[in-house]
């Protein structure tokens, strides 16, 4: 039997602000939000009308748009494309270094959704093996910098090996043909590579895959707090019955990707969803890592990653 989560009285308290004079701020007509195979809530708003529902009686149509990793919801909130995208915690910090005015808003998972990926006799055993080799990943992804963090770890940089740019699910696939000899993994495809082509995760560090997080444009935000706060909420409820539903999440899962029960299963089991809330916790993950990315190089070594971490993540949004 599916069970789907009730409808919940949201509040029914105006949304309007007023500018200067009289004239008041109009409420939008829609919320752009993506969904993500990385981002196992988002599958479950979508699939149930949950926000749809949840704006109804305001007239407000919801949009999905689905993002294929950090660097493309990144993109669509920096061309105003999106309201809401689903990124690493670390690819948002380097986004809003580079200038992208976001703000990190919800956690919707705590997940080991990265490693460095090669074939199953590959004789790639450890990461000094990549020096000089080819190795596919997604620029500006959790996964980009899991790579560039463990070269480092190796006494390497990017320079010592051969980037191969592609997005992951091609990545996968380039790494399966022998095209790389290495790839930097996101799951679900690396959940999959391993269970349908045996491929080998030669390189794990749980503790280097910042959290997913869920971003707004900070333009939004400011003219709409108490919509932001209503999608939370509704983003909350979601999670919870996630959490309430393992069965029915990797049905649901199952049907997005077109994975298989095991497939799936490998990505829950390395999957936290246990808590939405985002703060201190989140911002020192996420310090670290961009702290590491300035030892690389990566980013500029004058900037300051706390500060920047810090205002980026805001927790004001969440519900009570």
């Amino acid at each position: 039997m599916t069970h789907t989560i009730s409808r919940r009285a949201l509040g029914a308290a105006a949304l309007s602000t007023f500018a200067i004079g009289s004239a008041r701020a109009a409420t939008p007509e829609e919320i752009r939000v993506d969904w993500a195979t990385y981002n196992p809530v988002s599958l479950i708003l979508k699939d149930q009308g949950l926000l749809e529902k949840a704006f109804a009686n305001d007239g407000i149509k919801i949009r999905w748009v689905m993002s294929a990793g950090s660097n493309k919801a990144l993109e669509f909130l920096n061309a105003g494309s999106l309201d809401f995208g689903s990124t690493a915690g670390a690819a948002a910090l380097i986004a809003k270094v580079n200038g992208n005015p976001i703000k990190s808003v919800y956690v919707f998972s705590r997940p080991e959704w990265t490693a460095l990926v090669t074939q199953k006799d590959s004789k790639i055993q450890k990461v000094t093996d990549l020096k000089g080799e080819r190795v596919a990943v997604t620029r500006g992804t959790d996964p980009h910098i899991f790579l560039v963090r463990a070269l480092a770890g190796a006494g390497m940089s990017e320079k010592d090996v051969k980037l191969v740019l592609l997005q992951h699910a091609d990545g996968r696939t380039a790494m399966e043909r022998g095209d790389v000899v290495a790839w930097a993994g996101l799951d679900p495809m690396m959940a999959a590579a391993e269970v349908e082509s045996g491929a080998r995760l030669f390189f794990r560090k749980p503790e280097a895959n910042t959290w997913g997080v869920l971003n707004t444009r900070e333009e939004f935000a400011k003219a709409n707090p108490a919509l932001v706060k209503r999608v939370l909420a509704v983003y909350e409820d979601a999670r919870k019955w996630c959490v309430a539903h393992p069965a029915e999440l990797k049905a649901s899962m199952m049907a997005a990707t077109k994975l298989s029960d095991a497939v799936i299963s490998k990505q829950l089991e390395r999957t936290d969803i246990s808590s939405g809330k985002i703060g201190a916790t989140q911002a020192a993950t996420i310090i670290e890592a961009g702290k590491a990315l300035q030892a690389a190089g990566v980013l500029e070594a004058s900037a300051d990653m706390a500060a920047i971490t810090n205002g980026m993540i805001d927790p004001s949004y969440l519900p009570a």
